[in-house]
Formats: structure tokens, sequence, C-alpha cells
């Protein structure tokens, strides 16, 4: 089962997004938050695998929210669901660290897949949101020189998470195991000094790896 926390100001959206959820037998919303301060204490309490996040919410934004879990619980994943169609924040939202960044007005099929793909590493952004946005975030840097740290096994990997493939299909490319691809990832990460496998693709495209 997939544990989800729902953080919605409104409980009438709350509970239509939980059913919506739900549709899928496999999700299931374990936890639901009226604002991003209790969502921050029910993670300190629970275990979720993934965080649905409003932005606009009382006492604490969505936003900040983000920024806070991700710091504290890196490997647990972060959407934002808000009726924003604004680069300005999902920008933001992707800099504090979430995984996707979706409208309300997404269908159950649309919600689920965005979760699905949070899970299995991936980014998803709502389309109109990601023709502003993925052009800013993927411009190239002057320094197209990748760290000379990183090694060709390392740079191989680089590759294929900038070119969107999950852990276990990288393991499949490379004829590794998933969990020898985790450990050169956690290793890509520190090297480079980045968060996450959504800097890392970043990364990857800037300096012309992918």
């Amino acid at each position: 089962m997939v544990r989800i926390l729902l953080a919605e100001d409104q409980g009438m959206v709350r509970q239509g997004l939980k059913m919506m959820i739900e549709t899928d037998p496999e999700l299931k919303v374990t936890g639901e938050a009226a604002n991003g301060k209790e969502a921050v204490a029910l993670c300190e309490s629970q275990y979720f695998d993934v965080i649905i996040l409003d932005i606009r919410m009382p006492v604490m934004d969505g936003l900040e929210a983000a920024r806070i879990m991700h710091s504290r619980w890196p490997e647990r994943k972060v959407l934002i669901l808000t009726t924003f169609n604004d680069d300005e924040y999902a920008l933001e939202a992707l800099r504090n660290g979430a995984r996707g960044y979706m409208l309300k007005d997404a269908d159950a099929i649309e919600l689920i897949r965005a979760i699905r793909s949070c899970l299995s590493g991936g980014l998803s952004i709502e389309e109109h949101v990601a023709a502003k946005v993925m052009p800013r975030l993927m411009k190239k840097t002057n320094d197209a020189v990748v760290d000379p740290a990183i090694t060709p096994r390392e740079l191989a990997i680089m590759k294929l998470v900038g070119e969107g493939l999950s852990n276990k299909e990288i393991s499949e490319e490379l004829s590794l195991s998933v969990g020898t691809i985790k450990n050169h990832i956690s290793t890509i990460l520190d090297k480079l000094n980045l968060r996450d496998r959504t800097q890392l693709a970043i990364y990857a495209i800037r300096h012309n790896v992918v």
C-alpha cells in the first residue's frame, strides 16, 4: 500500500481528491491536513510515501512545507497540487524539492499517474506549466565541464537519469542491481553537492551529458 498525506485547506476539495486517489486500490490517504504546519507535524509522527500539498494554505503554505519536508525527509516524494498555472510557483516548488506540479483540474487518471511517476523517481509537471518552466530549468550553463571526480560509470548513470529513466530501467540498461544504481546515485549527489534526482537530471542536461 502506498501511504499518502493530503494537505488541502478546503475540506470538500480534500475529500474529493481523496476519493479520486483511492480509485487506485494500491493508494491510500492515511493522513489529512488543513495547512502546511499540520502536514509537517503529521510527517514527524507518521511515515508517508507521497505528500500532496496545496500551495495557498493558512498558517504555512505548501511551498514552505515542501522545503521543510525535503530537508528533513528527502526520501519522501512531494507533489504540489494547485489551481495556480504559474511558472514562478512551479520553479520555487521544484527548487524546494517537489517531484511534481499538477493543477487541480486534473482527472483521477492524471493525478494517479503523477503520484506513480513521483514514486518511481520521475518528475511530473502539468503540460502547460512545463512548457514555461522547463526551458528555464534546462538552460545550458556556460561551464559545461562535468566535475572530474565523476567516474565513467557514474557519468553513464547520470546520462540515463537525465533521460528520465527510473532506477529499475537504469539497472536493466547497465546490467547492474537496483541497489548498486541507488548507491552510485547517492555517491554522485554527494560529489556534486546536489539534493536529489531532479537536480541531478537538470545538472546532466545543463552540462551536456544528455
